[in-house]
């Protein structure tokens, strides 16, 4: 009988699970040396040029310990705050972790996060420190503070080099003394949770699963819980680096199931497969619809692709369940979706996927985060654009969202990181040393401020040391005003934003010569500014190109040039009437990168 063994690896960004993962594999023989290559399980090409994981990987490896054999299955899960939602999937179809924590870094603040989460689902944490080959390692004193985090016994800590592959041996002999197998009763009805899904153009959507009791077999009929829809189950398998079907899988397994379903809103991640002859009663708590943080608008360059955008957009959605769309329009880009995103590096990550999965060329507005507006008569509405505001006579007040952010840095980084947080309207709520030479600090701050460009001047500051999590707190008022960009007189919905009254004249003004230096040049001029409701605070103009007219008048009367000038002037003033100004891809994508 093989036992089974289900496990994740979280950690911070760049402390090494790949590499990790990358070990295990080869010690387990799953793959042989051809079909090897480093980060074996990052399969998009976007991961391993950025060296970050995107998605959650899983893979099954056999392995035979003092004679019994073992069916290890290992997800390898990202490690930046941008895709967390990623990692709770990964962590509900588990019951152990290892935590890696790098040797020369320690405790960053995502490692936390992802640790609480593991430890919400009673997961057994296993704590790993890695890259201890490394010149710049402090084992010693790592382990210290994992022992302080987890109220653990020092000798539970593994010391480990993915690099070298040191302390692989222990991980997986620590992984199968101490992880808990699943428990689940294989005869009772069939509960199986899905994960997560795949779009394959030749045989469907393909659904990862994991079986927390019952056992399906090859050409079962079977209905998925929520969404109510019954098909048969062509093929059923495990996952190593390509499919390997089998003919029956039971309870504690993680599988796939290929079914031939072809529309997208079929599956969901987080829904419960059955038997449609005896099926279970009750669905298993699955993951919470996940609430973005970030809203954008997202328009093909090309009208004509609208369709194409919505297909790539369920597409992509099947394989990252976070991504949220609903259509709209603009004046200025017309039809297209507002999507919510979980940060910045999620949008520009789903930018990117459109453009080489599915050759989408797409435009994304300035993002915006979604304010509560509380109206005259009493209503409240939720807003995700600043065109949907009412007008200004019907507001009452706004409400923004604020989060809790927690900052783990290098004790000489603090006052440039205290000075950021303040400017960015941060209230310090308490700060404490975690070591002699690092500490902690939680603020309290609104989400819009973050959502520009916070996370990568806190890099810059802290010389990249600062680690950087938070979560959403509540709503609380806000003095905001809805900034418009004017072109000749015509407001251009998709550049307008709400701020803060307090950086509006300063954003308005940089905005401006932002644009100026964007914007081509014309036959005529082009006035950029900026308003606040009826009053322009800020101005720019784009100079005409002009033609010489005058150049064929080498003396002779002063009228014979007033009369060329003249005739030019009314050329131009009729041009004004009818040209339009066409706004470059770079002008919606400078204003994310103003400073």
């Amino acid at each position: 009988m093989v036992q089974i063994r289900n496990f994740c690896i979280i950690a911070h960004i760049d402390h090494g699970k790949s590499t990790l993962a990358d070990r295990l594999i080869q010690a387990t023989h799953t793959l042989n040396e051809r079909e090897f290559q480093d980060q074996v399980l990052d399969s998009m090409d976007l991961e391993r040029e950025r060296g970050i994981t995107i998605k959650s990987h899983a893979i099954r490896m056999d392995y035979t310990f003092e004679g019994q054999k073992y069916a290890l299955n290992l997800i390898d899960t990202p490690g930046h705050v941008d895709f967390s939602y990623e990692v709770s999937r990964s962590i509900a179809a588990c019951e152990g972790a290892l935590l890696i924590v790098d040797a020369s870094q320690g405790i960053q603040a995502q490692t936390i996060a992802n640790l609480y989460m593991a430890l919400e689902h009673n997961l057994e944490i296993i704590p790993v420190v890695n890259k201890i080959d490394m010149d710049a390692a402090k084992p010693e004193e790592v382990r210290d503070d994992i022992v302080n985090l987890l109220g653990c016994k020092p000798e539970d800590v593994i010391f480990a080099s993915a690099k070298t592959g040191q302390g692989i041996d222990d991980i997986l002999s620590a992984i199968i003394k101490r992880v808990p197998a699943p428990k689940g009763d294989p005869n009772a009805p069939l509960q199986a949770l899905i994960f997560d899904s795949v779009f394959n153009s030749f045989r469907g959507i393909v659904a990862y699963f994991k079986i927390v009791n019952g056992t399906i077999n090859t050409g079962d009929f079977v209905k998925f819980f929520n969404t109510g829809k019954e098909y048969y189950a062509d093929e059923i398998g495990v996952q190593k680096l390509k499919y390997e079907p089998c003919q029956t899988l039971s309870a504690g397994a993680v599988g796939y199931i290929i079914s031939g379903i072809k529309v997208s809103r079929e599956v969901k991640v987080g829904d419960t497969i059955t038997h449609v002859q005896n099926p279970c009663k009750t669905a298993i708590s699955g993951f919470e619809d996940v609430k973005p943080m970030v809203y954008a608008g997202v328009y093909p360059v090309d009208a004509d692709d609208y369709e194409d955008l919505r297909s790539s957009l369920e597409k992509l959605q099947l394989n990252d369940a976070s991504l949220s769309f609903t259509p709209e329009s603009s004046a200025a880009l017309g039809f297209g979706f507002r999507c919510g995103f979980l940060g910045l590096l999620h949008m520009e990550i789903v930018q990117e996927r459109l453009d080489r999965e599915f050759n989408m060329d797409v435009i994304t507005t300035v993002p915006n985060v979604s304010y509560k507006v509380y109206t005259t008569k009493g209503d409240v509405i939720e807003v995700h654009n600043p065109s949907g505001l009412p007008a200004v006579t019907l507001i009452d007040h706004i409400d923004e969202p604020y989060i809790f952010a927690q900052v783990i840095t290098k004790v000489e980084f603090l006052g440039a990181i205290m000075k950021l947080c303040l400017d960015k309207r941060g209230i310090l709520k308490n700060q404490h040393f975690t070591t002699h030479d690092r500490v902690e600090l939680n603020f309290e701050m609104p989400l819009s401020e973050i959502v520009f460009d916070f996370y990568d001047k806190l890099k810059s500051i802290s010389k990249g040391y600062a680690s950087f999590d938070y979560h959403p707190s509540d709503y609380k008022l806000a003095n905001l005003v809805k900034l418009d960009i004017l072109l000749n007189g015509d407001s251009v919905d998709a550049l307008s934003s709400l701020i803060h009254r307090d950086h509006s004249y300063d954003f308005g003004r940089r905005m401006c010569e932002k644009l100026k230096e964007l914007i081509p040049r014309q036959q005529f001029d082009i006035a950029i500014q900026a308003a606040i409701g009826a009053k322009i605070i800020a101005r720019e103009t784009v100079k005409a190109l002009r033609k010489d007219v005058t150049a064929k008048c080498y003396g002779g009367d002063i009228t014979r040039k007033r009369k060329l000038l003249e005739k030019q002037k009314e050329g131009k003033k009729r041009m004004r009437q009818v040209g339009n100004v066409e706004i470059p891809q770079q002008a919606f994508l400078a204003v994310l990168k103003l400073d």
